[in-house]
């Protein structure tokens, strides 16, 4: 049997031991027995880069690295500065973003989905800055002081944007859901980002898609299960 679990916007930060706790049991009931774990983007709260060498990040790294399963971790909007030496010292691969992989014989493309919600003009200039080779080499030449206060900065500006922006300019624009899948030549989406944990049937020019939406962490989530390549979206309670 073959066992594939993925998750996404767990946003684990050292103010939240209720989330770090929560997901070290979610490793122990869901992942234990799993051959590969996915963790698809927003792991973390804010990732101010790998030299920030914190007990909290250090504990989050020996718990992942204490993970029987393969696991795989792709950028998100929060935690887009993970890097090698993360990845080294926790045991786990970086994903690019989109990342086409085979589960059971079937192709099935990875996001964390925050570049299809082309309709926030506004989160997409910032992401564009945000992912910038040369914003992200001056970012990283500062202080870690300097950094956290622009991450706060950001966040600030981050939950006044969401509190003025309506719902559906912020989720997932259906064309480009279409235009990504029908590009990638596949019929099996799976991403989170939008906090909105759903199964979605795509019409993709008259060929039958799926698009899998993951749940982020709060006192519970939704993660998804590919078990002998049937999928399967299930809910987990913290408590």
């Amino acid at each position: 049997m073959s066992k594939h679990v993925f998750i996404s916007d767990l946003h684990l930060d050292e103010t939240r031991p209720d989330l770090t706790d929560a997901f070290f049991r979610f490793l122990d009931d869901v992942a234990s027995d799993a051959d590969s774990l996915y963790i698809l983007g927003d792991f973390f709260e804010v990732w101010l880069g790998d030299d920030h060498d914190t007990p909290f990040n250090q504990q989050v790294i020996e718990r992942l690295r204490g993970v029987a399963a393969t696991t795989y971790v792709m950028h998100g909007n929060r935690d887009f500065l993970i890097g090698d030496a993360f990845c080294k010292a926790a045991g786990v691969t970086l994903l690019p973003d989109p990342c086409l992989i085979e589960l059971d014989g079937t192709e099935v493309l990875l996001m964390h989905g925050d570049s299809l919600c082309t309709l926030d003009e506004k989160y997409m200039q910032a992401r564009g800055m945000l992912r910038s080779p040369a914003f992200q080499a001056d970012f990283l030449g500062k202080s870690l002081e300097e950094r956290a206060a622009f991450a706060r900065q950001i966040r600030g500006e981050s939950k006044e944007h969401t509190r003025e922006t309506a719902d559906d300019i912020m989720d997932v624009t259906p064309e480009e859901v279409i235009r990504v899948m029908s590009e990638a030549s596949i019929t099996t989406l799976i991403h989170g980002h939008t906090h909105r944990p759903a199964t979605h049937q795509v019409d993709l020019n008259g060929v039958a898609g799926t698009r899998y939406v993951l749940g982020d962490w709060h006192t519970s989530t939704w993660y998804l299960t590919v078990t002998d390549g049937k999928p399967e979206l299930i809910k987990y309670a913290f408590g």
